[in-house]
């Protein structure tokens, strides 16, 4: 079937242009804006992610190439790199994490985000990973944003929802903020099990989340003192060397953490180390809670993914406005992918979606019709004809 508009067209159709104004109304971000609309900023931004255009200049010069064809995406013209610069620094952030969310829960209620998924685990328990990734800046471009004597940054913390491989939680803090800071705000449902590295193990804040009935899996710290209550038998065949019930020993430690925990070693085939693990869950099998830290590896894969097929390593605007308007409608471009990568019945990999999407952001296809046959010939356009006047 002939399509009229471009696969990009097709992809912004997915977002509601009505929720879109919604929250432009909320955050006012159109308040003084001379014409300048959020959403032409908005697919500028998306392009910069799916067309991975290093600069301001690649943005609207890639946007000013098809002209013709931005009526489709609702932008009358493309824009200048000063006007889109000045947007980015002034215009709320906010709005843009809005709009992750918004169409996070729209995707969610499909219930399609984790069709492809395989249940690694018996469990009901919503199993969760907690952590974060740091982004390098240049201290002279960015000097709000100091972390070590010559070297900025900023930390992207996630709270990783294994159903699906997306986040539940996103926070944005200077790279200096420690991890167990960011922790203490997260609103855990309860009987759910999160799998944290040992740098989050605060145990006030463990204490609150067992009697809030939260389960965690955690690494142990290598000078935690502890008493052994009881000795559990090993499987067979396995990678357990020992599982045990202990209480903490240490006077600080005590006071603030006085229930049972769960020790559990494994030994790592692959390192040929032992891990340490720490849980406060008495039921289940020491296979399934190493299964479940071994599950944790996955929020690395996402911090991987975003970092490697989209725009998060550099950045087109030195301001922390602009800096979080980048990382937000990442956050927004990965979201629709996965959404495509959902769709699709290639069976083709999230990178090399990634690529095909950009080498062909405006071939005119049959959006549902490209994600199963991506290599299939594309129609021909026909150019318009003008009617031609008769006289009689």
């Amino acid at each position: 079937m002939l399509k009229v508009s471009s696969l990009f067209s097709q992809i912004l159709a997915e977002i509601p242009r009505t929720d879109f104004e919604k929250l432009v109304t909320k955050h006012g971000t159109e308040r003084h804006a001379k014409g300048f609309r959020s959403w032409t900023q908005f697919v500028a931004m998306l392009f910069c992610h799916l067309a991975k255009a290093d600069s301001l200049r690649e943005i609207c010069h890639g946007l000013s190439c098809c002209n013709g064809k931005l009526v489709h995406l609702g932008v009358l013209k493309s824009p200048n790199k000063s006007t889109l610069s000045y947007a980015n620094e002034h215009r709320s952030s906010e709005l843009f994490r809005d709009l992750f969310w918004s169409l996070m829960g729209r995707f969610r209620a499909t219930g399609k985000l984790g069709i492809h998924g395989k249940r690694r685990f018996r469990f009901k328990n919503k199993l969760l990973s907690f952590d974060s990734t740091t982004i390098s800046l240049c201290l002279s471009l960015f000097p709000w944003a100091s972390f070590r004597r010559a070297k900025g940054g900023v930390k992207v913390h996630v709270l990783l929802d294994h159903g699906d491989y997306m986040p539940s939680f996103v926070h944005i803090t200077e790279a200096r903020m420690h991890d167990s800071k960011v922790a203490q705000i997260l609103s855990l449902p309860r009987g759910s099990i999160v799998a944290i590295d040992r740098g989050y193990v605060d145990f006030d804040m463990l204490r609150r989340w067992t009697e809030r009935k939260v389960f965690f899996v955690t690494r142990m710290k290598k000078n935690l003192s502890y008493v052994i209550a009881k000795r559990h038998d090993v499987p067979k065949n396995r990678n357990i060397l020992s599982d045990e019930t202990i209480r903490l020993s240490g006077t600080a430690t005590w006071q603030k953490y006085p229930c049972p925990l769960r020790r559990i070693v494994v030994w790592d085939k692959q390192k040929q180390e032992e891990i340490v693990l720490l849980t406060n869950h008495l039921d289940f099998g020491a296979t399934t809670i190493s299964s479940i830290y071994k599950e944790r590896w996955q929020i690395e894969i996402f911090f991987k993914t975003l970092k490697q097929n989209l725009k998060v390593k550099t950045f087109i605007g030195s301001s922390e406005n602009a800096l979080c308007i980048q990382i937000w409608t990442a956050l927004v471009a990965l979201l629709v992918i996965k959404w495509l990568h959902y769709l699709s019945k290639a069976g083709w990999s999230f990178s090399n979606m990634a690529v095909m999407l950009r080498l062909n952001l405006f071939t005119y296809r049959d959006l549902r019709g490209w994600l199963d046959e991506p290599y299939a010939t594309p129609p021909l356009i026909p150019e318009p004809q003008q009617l031609k006047l008769v006289l009689r």
